[in-house]
């Protein structure tokens, strides 16, 4: 009997079935093996992610074009990532995730061809990218092809840099070249004992270097968040690194043509609280914990600390001052007395470089004694890195506003958002101390031959040490020359804040026309 020609019912049922053969992926037995790794799988993590519904896919029925290694005999659909857009809060944006349970994840042609296409999609309505990373890397089956498919998605990372917000979260390995896409996005979220990044892996150090080290001591998520910088955000799994993602992009404008969005708070902007005074010690040696100022001063308390493991003598972060997100850079006394070091200055470099190019306001709670000073950090390079947080200050043209707590001492007065890299407002608690260097450091300078000739040298050095105490150890020489704008009570923080940064809300400022600068790297 002859076939039938298939009716439109047929073709429909066709369809259907096609699209929940892609749903699974690898297949029941991959993704029960994920599960058992304690990781979900591609498609569960978008669900976390997005608002429910709200998922288009793209690319659903595109397999890999791969011959050789009897590849032409397994053509999952999809191979290996799925793509699309949705929605989070109600917000578009792009999203990729890769599939474990497809060749492990690992990149070939048209895998890249599918997250290239919606980076693209991203770029040309303005929304942002998300790359949700479970890869062993480069498809090895499909040889320079992959090569050419990480080259197409780095160098899209890059023009997407400073124009759309681009995430990524580290969700499994990620290994080889694939870590230089997650490195060129603007924040990396990476899951405890789940999720790893390196260039060579524990196998190859062994073989070439004989160092034996496990995947959670080479590149694993607290190693990257405290002791190498790359990962921005920690979660202890992955239902909180979707949540870490959604309250990240609550603060970002979806693209660097928008406003960061508004947000009704509740919180009163002409708040004050009398508590911000206690907070400083009388003693101007003694450390005490910024982020009680900065919890005090925001818009509900609510402050998102970015790199919060990693060089914690500078805390960054988002927050709202009356509904408006800022980007907020704080010297943080209670390690290394908030002196700037190498990781430091890249750190809080990196952000303010963030937040410039998204309009996203800065604001600036000074208190700095220098530089760390030291053969570690001459030889590490800090007039190289200190320079780059200089630099990010002076090119930034977002609204910069400035409160110096206490210290502001040398070459780091001028570092941190002084009226002298175009700060539009520079503000001072009556604590602040603006000088050169600290009273001890500077009177055993200027008065070394005088004290050497006292009966009593340390004596005569306290006497001193006091008098410029009072000449120095205030605000009033800055703010006579115009270098700071007012001098504020601590409890009208808040208020005086607010009315900056309203006033600051229409700014705009440009540079000298350029192709681009030559940021000291």
């Amino acid at each position: 009997m002859a076939e039938r020609e298939p009716t439109v019912k047929d073709k429909i049922q066709r369809l259907r079935e096609l699209r929940e053969q892609s749903k699974l992926g690898g297949g029941k037995r991959r993704i029960e093996a994920q599960h058992k790794r304690g990781k979900l799988t591609a498609r569960e993590r978008l669900d976390l992610l997005l608002d429910p519904g709200s998922f288009v896919e793209f690319d659903t029925f595109i397999v890999h074009r791969c011959r050789d290694f009897d590849m032409a005999k397994r053509k999952p659909l999809g191979d290996g990532v799925v793509t699309g857009y949705g929605t989070i809060d109600g917000r578009p944006v792009f999203v990729f995730s890769q599939d474990f349970t497809v060749f492990g994840g690992s990149l070939g042609e048209m895998f890249a061809k599918k997250v290239c296409k919606i980076m693209d999609l991203a770029m040309k309505t303005g929304a942002p990218v998300i790359g949700l990373n479970d890869s062993g890397g480069a498809r090895i089956q499909e040889g320079v092809a992959s090569l050419a498919g990480y080259g197409d998605i780095f160098f899209r990372n890059v023009m997407a840099s400073g124009v759309i917000p681009q995430i990524s979260a580290i969700l499994g390995p990620c290994a080889g070249g694939a870590v230089y896409s997650p490195a060129l996005t603007d924040f990396t979220v990476m899951v405890k004992e789940t999720s790893h990044m390196f260039i060579t892996g524990p196998d190859v150090i062994r073989a070439v270097l004989g160092q034996e080290v496990s995947f959670e001591d080479l590149g694993g998520a607290l190693v990257h968040s405290q002791t190498s910088g790359v990962a921005h955000f920690i979660a202890d799994d992955e239902e909180e690194c979707m949540t870490i993602i959604k309250k990240l992009l609550s603060f970002l404008p979806s693209n660097n043509m928008e406003d960061p969005p508004v947000v009704e708070t509740g919180d009163d902007p002409n708040r004050t609280d009398e508590h911000l005074a206690e907070i400083l010690p009388d003693d101007p040696d003694k450390p005490y914990d910024v982020k009680d100022i900065i919890l005090t001063v925001v818009d509900n308390g609510d402050f998102l600390e970015v790199q919060p493991l990693w060089a914690p003598n500078i805390v960054v972060g988002f927050a709202r001052l009356n509904g408006r997100t800022v980007g907020i850079v704080a010297n943080q006394p209670k390690f290394f007395a908030g002196a700037l070091d190498v990781n430091s200055s890249v750190k809080a470099g990196r952000f303010v470089r963030f937040c410039d190019a998204f309009n996203i306001p800065i604001v600036t709670f000074v208190d700095v004694p220098g530089f760390l000073p030291g053969i570690d950090q001459e030889h590490g390079g800090i007039i190289r890195h200190g320079s780059k947080l200089l630099y990010a200050y002076c090119e930034a043209t977002a609204p910069k506003i400035t409160l110096i707590l206490r210290k502001a001492y040398g070459g780091a007065y001028d570092v941190m958002g002084s009226k002298h890299s175009r700060g539009d407002v520079n503000l001072a608690w009556p604590t602040a101390e603006i000088a050169v260097m600290g009273p001890q450091g500077a009177i055993n300078i200027v008065f070394r031959k005088e004290i050497a000739k006292e009966e009593d040298p340390e004596q005569m050095s306290k006497k001193l040490t006091m008098e410029y105490r009072e000449k120095f150890s205030n605000p009033y020489i800055a703010a006579e020359k115009g270098y700071i704008d007012d001098v504020i009570e601590p409890a009208e923080t808040r208020p005086k804040l607010i009315t900056a940064l309203e006033m600051l809300v229409t700014k705009r400022e440009s540079r000298p026309p350029k192709k681009h600068a030559n940021i000291p790297l």
